[in-house]
This record gives C-alpha cells, structure tokens and sequence, in this order.
C-alpha cells in the first residue's frame, strides 16, 4: 500500500504489530502475548512480515533504552531482552528506516499529533499507568535528552516518605501511578475510584492525595518548561473527576501565575488505542524527521 507504516507495540503483556497510514489511522492489527516467544527473535519473526513495503517502521517499547543506537537494554518487564539491537534487526529484515521511542515518548507522539495535544508546539504527555513518566514536546519537536532519559518525572521525590514507585518511596510515581494507588488503598485504582464514587470515605481520600501529588508534578513541570498544554493519560482520564479539583488548587498555588494562564492540563483522547498509534507515530515522526535533515 502507498505511504503506509507499520509499528510494533512491545509490552510484558502483550506484543501488537500495527499496519497504519500517514493520519495515524490503523488499517491492521494482530496481537500475540509477548511471553509465549522465549527469544526475542522468534517474537519479531513470528510479528513482523518478511514481505512488504512500509515507507517506515517505529517501535514503542519500555525503557530502559537508547533510541539513538536503536537498543532496547533489559526493560524489567522484558526478561530475555537484553541489549536487543532492534531497529538493526528490522532494517536488515524489511530494507526501510526503523525508528525506537520509549513507550512515553511514543504516546506523547501519538497524542500530540492525533489527540489531546494537537495544535501545540509545547506540550507535555504524563502516563499516569502502570508507571508515571513524562513524554516531552518542546517547540515542535520531540526531547529525549542525552541519552534518552528527559522526563522522567516519576524518580523524583515528592516527600520524605510514601508508597514506593520507580524505586524510591515517596517518589511522584509512588503518589501518582496505579502500583501506588495500590499501595496506598489496598486495592487497584479502578476499584478505588468506584469505591469514591460510592462515597467511600477512605478512597477518596487516597486519590486526593494523589491528585494532590499530581498537582505539585504538573506545577514543577510548568515551571521548568511553560508549556502550552498538559495531556495527561490512563488513571487521569478515567477518573479525571477524583483528580481535577486538588490538582488545579495545587498548581495554581505553587506554579507561575502566567505560565498557568498559559497552560491547559487535559485529559488523553485516545484511551486504550494509544499504544497502537504510538507505534505508527514514532515511525511518522521519525521518517520525517530524517526528511528535516536531509
């Protein structure tokens, strides 16, 4: 097909292969669990078609990795998968540019071209999952830092102490991801905001807590980078009602008061379809960002 894209979309869980177009729209999709395939080379080869023609193919993966290199270096979800040369692999097997982001840059990708974040030259996407990350968009164009690591939000310390997120306690993923919610409410974040919804006193306590630690994490990040927007995905948009109240009251106290006029901090639009258009966008983007420097 003309212009199409293809994108890998590897998870612990789950490993999806996407065939897309030029607008992000997915025209394809199979999915295997990941951990039926013990080597990593028998999972590309089983997912990624030997015949075909993409104008390009990108990969949305767990960190830890080196997106300049194209490695993907032991993610702890990733047994096996131990300085895995992928976009060596697939440029060999397909003849095409391939193209590696870490799975918050890759949804901050996905979001600001196809979701919440589009229409910005500065934006900000927060996972607010599994784990609590920021994806970094800075005067159009996509910010890894020096060796891939910008934005890692989540390993910095909120308070002295807490629930434990990214390895340390009292980090802002221990406050604000659903391994802390977990930690702090005894029960995962879905059943905690039922459980405030039915006006459990104690779970609404908890995530205003929480939305009390987002809230100082958007403020730092307003501060640093005055951006024009904040997506904020998963946990977030789902109970977004539990969050927005504390939040807004905390970030209107401790950030600028001109950069908070200047900021929106929204919802992600694109729910559970995120990781699918995250893959075929770190191929678009890629692609073009060759053509830039060409």
């Amino acid at each position: 097909m003309v212009n199409e894209y293809w994108g890998l979309d590897i998870g612990g869980t789950k490993t999806a292969f996407l065939r897309g177009d030029a607008q992000g729209r997915v025209l394809s999709r199979r999915e295997v669990p990941t951990q039926d395939y013990p080597h990593w080379q028998d999972l590309l080869e089983e997912m990624v078609p030997a015949k075909g023609s993409p104008l390009a193919i990108g990969v949305s993966c767990g960190s830890p990795l080196d997106s300049e290199r194209g490695m993907i270096l032991s993610p702890p979800n990733l047994p096996g998968w131990d300085e895995v040369p992928i976009t060596d692999w697939l440029r060999d097997r397909l003849g095409v540019p391939a193209y590696l982001e870490n799975d918050a840059n890759a949804c901050a990708l996905a979001e600001w071209r196809y979701g919440a974040g589009q229409g910005v030259r500065s934006m900000i996407y927060l996972t607010f999952g599994t784990g609590f990350g920021a994806g970094l968009i800075l005067d159009g164009r996509l910010y890894r830092g020096q060796h891939g690591m910008a934005g890692e939000i989540g390993h910095v310390r909120y308070a002295r102490s807490g629930p434990v997120g990214y390895g340390k306690a009292g980090s802002y993923e221990g406050f604000c991801s659903g391994g802390g919610l977990a930690q702090m409410a005894g029960m995962s974040a879905k059943e905690t905001a039922a459980r405030a919804d039915a006006g459990d006193k104690e779970a609404i306590a908890v995530l205003r807590r929480s939305a009390r630690a987002l809230g100082s994490a958007c403020a730092l990040l307003i501060d640093l980078f005055n951006p024009q927007r904040i997506v904020i995905g998963s946990v977030f948009a789902r109970a977004e009602r539990w969050f927005r109240p504390e939040m807004e009251r905390v970030i209107a106290k401790e950030a600028l008061p001109s950069s908070v006029a200047g900021c929106q901090v929204v919802a992600a639009k694109l729910g559970d379809s995120v990781g699918d258009i995250a893959a075929l966008s770190v191929a678009i983007d890629g692609l073009e960002g060759e053509g830039s420097h060409a």
